[in-house]
C-alpha cells in the first residue's frame, strides 16, 4: 500500500473522521465503523484531505481533466481544498464546481458556484463516502442539465467495499450504470489490514471484538465483487 494511503488512515484517526463502534448508517444498517468527513474542520485539516484527494485522483485520472465537481454540501470544502492541491502538487490548473441545493435567482444566478460548466468540459466528481451510490443519481442530471460534459470519474475518500442495491459494492454498481470509474483513496479492506496491530497509547486500535464485529458486519452486508 502507498505512504499516503497509510498516511491517510492515520489522518482519519487523527481527525476522529473514522470511529469505530456501534453505528446506524443512513441506509439504516448497523455497523461497528464509521466515517463523518464532517469532522475536519481546520485549515490545516483540509489542506491535508485535499492534497490526499489530489494525490489518489492523479493517480486514477492523471491531469486529463478540467473540473472537480464537489456535490453539496460536504463536496464544496472537498472540490475546492482538492483543486488548490492539485495545483501545487502537480501545477495543474484545476477549476472547481458545486451545487447550490436552492437555485439562487439574483446575483450571481442559478444552481452552480465555482466554475460555470461548458459543453465538452472533463468533469470529475469528488464526493466523500458513498455507501448506496443515492448522491451520484442525485448528481448526474445537474451536470446535464447545464451542459453536455464528460464525466471522467468519481473519487471518495473511503470505498465501504459493501453492497448497494444488489450483490455488488456501490462503486460498481456506479461503474457499470455510467460507464465511468469509481475510486477512492483508501478501501476499507486497506484500512482493516493496516489497522488490525496498531496500538495507539498502549491500546490495540481493533480488539478482538471489534475484528468479529467487522467480519460478521461484511458477511451481511459485504459486496460480492
Amino acid at each position: 500500500m502507498e505512504a499516503y494511503k497509510e498516511e491517510f488512515i492515520d489522518f482519519m484517526l487523527e481527525c476522529k473522521v473514522l470511529k469505530f463502534g456501534d453505528f446506524v448508517t443512513k441506509s439504516g444498517r448497523k455497523t461497528p465503523f464509521f466515517i463523518n468527513t464532517g469532522f475536519y474542520r481546520s485549515g490545516r485539516e483540509l489542506k491535508k484531505l485535499g492534497e490526499y484527494y489530489a494525490r489518489a485522483i492523479h493517480d486514477q485520472f492523471g491531469t486529463d481533466f478540467d473540473i472537480l465537481f464537489g456535490p453539496a454540501y460536504k463536496g464544496i470544502p472537498l472540490s475546492v481544498s482538492a483543486s488548490i492541491a492539485f495545483f501545487e502538487l502537480y501545477g495543474k490548473e484545476i477549476r472547481y464546481s458545486s451545487n447550490r441545493k436552492e437555485i439562487k435567482d439574483h446575483g450571481d444566478k442559478g444552481i452552480l458556484l465555482g466554475s460555470p460548466l461548458s459543453d465538452g468540459n472533463r468533469v470529475v466528481i469528488i464526493e466523500d463516502v458513498t455507501t448506496a451510490g443515492t448522491s451520484i443519481r442525485e448528481t448526474l442530471p445537474i451536470l446535464k442539465s447545464q451542459a453536455k460534459v464528460e464525466v471522467k470519474g468519481l473519487c471518495v475518500s473511503v470505498d465501504r467495499e459493501e453492497r448497494g442495491s444488489g450483490e455488488m459494492s456501490a462503486l460498481r454498481e456506479i461503474e457499470n450504470e455510467n460507464g465511468f470509474p469509481a475510486s477512492s483513496i483508501v478501501t476499507m479492506s486497506e484500512v482493516i489490514e493496516y489497522l488490525k496491530d496498531k496500538e495507539i497509547n498502549g491500546e490495540r486500535v481493533l480488539s478482538d471484538s471489534l475484528m468479529d464485529a467487522i467480519a460478521s458486519y461484511y458477511k451481511e452486508y459485504g459486496a460480492g465483487s
